[in-house]
């Protein structure tokens, strides 16, 4: 899922990010499926922060995509 994120346009991943319980359920699968598939200590604790403060995660990576085209920490 985390791949399927990334090949979306821009203006769809601003938009799946803007939206407020859209962001937070968005977060959770793509930073979980990235951990699933690719491991890592990082990945696990990021996800695990997610889950708990995905709203505000949300509006972070928001405004990372719009700066580096890409989410926080992937």
């Amino acid at each position: 899922m985390d791949k399927a994120f990334t090949k979306l346009p821009r203006l769809v991943q601003i938009i799946l990010l803007l939206i407020p319980g859209v962001n937070w359920i968005t977060e959770i699968i793509v930073r979980w499926s990235a951990f699933l598939s690719k491991g890592g200590i990082i990945r696990l604790v990021v996800s695990i922060i997610v889950t708990v403060f995905g709203l505000v995660f949300g509006w972070v990576d928001l405004v990372w995509c719009l700066l580096f085209k890409r989410l926080l920490l992937m």
